[in-house]
């Protein structure tokens, strides 16, 4: 698996997390990495694509990636939530090259660096950024888009105990980041599978990790780490919109558990009209059954979002204070239309419990969670959404630890003792 050993060809890489001393060079074992590698090492990704500097992870299969040319949609799922390299060494540094493309917006400060998580043997063991690389800069005020090309960038990682031990570099959810190489000080080995159940979440932005601290702090990754279960994170910035070709890719994907978190983002994009929506999600449904017919399925309805609550979509940013950092939403929509059938998070609630109960009947293992008992209104008082529409990193471990709780503790839809009752019913704390 390693190829070669190489000096360090640059000798002033920080030597950790927030370092900028240079400590002696190891003798460097460089393992690039390719698909088939990708293949060995990486967790949580759907598909790798090779590129002239390595390998790019997806979170949609290509199938799916080729159905669809929305932009957001292609940044959303090509920034790698949930994905890490896994691997066994006994070495005591790291290095991993990358090619990341981070987003600026025109006219705003700009955005603080991605963060590389780095466990060993499952207790977080350093943190670092990379520099360089592409920057994507987007006009918030017209829609347009630039992106100007950087070079390759290095993270190190060194003190680690010198034994065998596994190593996970996690990935920083909000920056594309293409895989260069991996340099050890000694040889590395894909590392064997955990055997823990494998839990396969979809959801919006919130689920992508928007605002949350680091990788391993997003709420699904907290909540994994919680319920002892491995992760692949299908969250989806701006981009949780029922479309069929999603559906397909989580019913492809190998998993024990599976949870779908609707609403939000039809609301923001003002989508479809709720004489669409019930069908939608009855499709979207019945699709993942087709490749997990009895897996515990869970359906969670919006967290509470005060804008949307009862004023429909379309949700717009507000630019007012753009320039001194400040950046939010705002609901557009006409509560007038709401008998009309137009969305909002009150509407998109009482339909997903509505359809769960239905369905329920004939599958006892669809189970319904409210999201407001993941971050209600007592929740907005204590930790409002800065922005009105995304949680702070506090607000993440708050849904990540409440959701290990209701789903993964006594009674809930993922505990194995009870993965056969009947459901339907909205749990309360």
């Amino acid at each position: 698996m390693n190829s070669r050993h190489d000096p360090d060809p640059n000798p002033d890489r920080a030597a950790g997390p927030g370092s900028r001393t240079t400590p002696p060079d190891p003798e460097w074992i460089t393992t690039p990495i390719t698909t088939s590698l990708a293949a060995d090492l990486l967790r949580g990704a759907l598909d790798v694509e090779g590129t002239e500097h390595g390998v790019l992870p997806h979170r949609l299969p290509a199938q799916a990636r080729a159905q669809c040319a929305d932009g957001q949609l292609a940044m959303a799922e090509s920034q790698p939530s949930g994905v890490r390299l896994v691997f066994r060494t006994r070495a005591t540094a790291v290095e991993l090259d990358t090619l990341r493309t981070k987003m600026a917006y025109r006219g705003a400060p700009p955005r603080p660096d991605g963060v590389y998580d780095l466990l060993v043997d499952g207790v977080l063991a350093g943190q670092a950024s990379t520099t360089g690389g592409n920057v994507l800069t987007q006009d918030m005020t017209t829609g347009a888009a630039k992106t100007e090309p950087g070079p390759v960038g290095t993270v190190r990682f060194q003190g680690l105990p010198d034994r065998v031990k596994d190593v996970e570099i996690w990935l920083p959810y909000n920056e594309v980041t293409q895989l260069v190489a991996l340099r050890t000080d000694a040889p590395v080995e894909a590392a064997p599978r955990s055997g823990r159940e494998v839990w396969l979440h979809h959801g919006s932005s919130i689920s992508h990790g928007s605002s949350a601290a680091s990788p391993t702090t997003t709420w699904p990754a907290l909540a994994a780490s919680l319920g002892g279960v491995e992760l692949i994170n299908v969250g989806l910035a701006g981009s949780a919109l029922l479309d069929p070709f999603t559906a397909r890719a989580l019913r492809d994907t190998p998993a024990d558990l599976i949870s779908v978190k609707i609403g939000i983002n039809l609301v923001n994009l003002d989508l479809m009209r709720l004489r669409a929506f019930g069908p939608a999600v009855h499709g979207f449904l019945d699709t993942i059954r087709e490749g997990h017919p009895t897996a515990p399925l869970l359906v969670v309805s919006p967290l509470l979002c005060p804008i949307h609550e009862d004023t429909p979509g379309p949700g717009a940013p507000d630019l007012s204070g753009l320039g001194e950092g400040r950046f939010q939403f705002q609901a557009m929509g006409d509560p007038a239309e709401v008998p009309g059938g137009k969305l909002t998070l009150t509407v998109i609630r009482d339909e997903l419990a509505r359809i769960v109960k239905q369905r329920a009947g004939d599958d006892p293992n669809l189970h319904h969670l409210d999201g407001r008992e993941l971050y209600g209104p007592a929740d907005f008082e204590e930790l409002p959404l800065p922005d009105q529409l995304h949680p702070d990193a506090a607000t993440h471990r708050r849904i990540g630890e409440r959701f290990a709780s209701l789903v993964f503790g006594p009674g809930g839809a993922f505990t194995r003792a009870t993965a056969g009752r009947p459901s339907g019913v909205i749990r309360s704390r």
